[in-house]
């Protein structure tokens, strides 16, 4: 007997869930259907209203973030430009060091010959420094061809043989590459 009334309570649960699930199934349909005809009354131009909106979202985010990154960028450039300019610089400290140390010799020094191997000692450690970051100077050594993407002729004079002609016969100012790249044209004199 017991065996039947809980068969009874379960057959009891069984059918109000299944009423239950009846009961929901019908007003999810019913609520669907409010959505469809809610977006079947939406007209064209609203349709199309909440479409440019959502474009226009879409571009208003995409150009704020773009601007970040524009901005992030260029603030990383120039960090990057100080950090490297630091670097040089740090570098750059033992040859003043030494310029300093050869003046207050100088002062006592009698010695001409002393005096020009210090600097001179001071000048290639200069370059040495200026070398490893990469500056390199041009070949504009007499007899040389004039390049005019890598010199600018600022005189010309006759040329004392007739195969220096168009050629380099001296140099007012050197030029420099870094890297690759010409930082600094060379001042030549051509002969004509």
């Amino acid at each position: 007997m017991a065996k039947k009334k809980e068969k009874k309570k379960t057959l009891k649960k069984e059918e109000q869930e299944q009423v239950q699930d009846v009961m929901e199934a019908q007003e999810n349909e019913e609520t669907l259907e409010q959505e469809d005809v809610k977006e079947e009354e939406l007209s064209i131009e609203e349709k199309l209203t909440i479409e440019l909106a959502e474009a226009k979202d879409k571009y208003l985010r995409l150009y704020s973030e773009f601007e970040n990154f524009r901005r992030r960028t260029a603030k990383e450039r120039l960090e990057l430009t100080k950090s490297a300019n630091s670097d040089l610089m740090v570098d750059l400290l033992p040859v003043i060091d030494d310029f300093e140390r050869a003046n207050t010799a100088n002062e006592t020094q009698d010695d001409i010959e002393a005096v020009k191997e210090g600097f001179g000692l001071i000048n290639h450690k200069f370059f040495k420094v200026l070398e490893q970051r990469g500056l390199k100077p041009m070949d504009t050594s007499k007899g040389s061809s004039f390049d005019a993407d890598l010199h600018e002729a600022i005189a010309q004079f006759p040329a004392e043989e007739e195969g220096l002609k168009g050629q380099i016969i001296d140099t007012v100012e050197k030029g420099y590459y870094l890297g690759d790249k010409v930082v600094r044209f060379a001042k030549v004199v051509l002969a004509s």
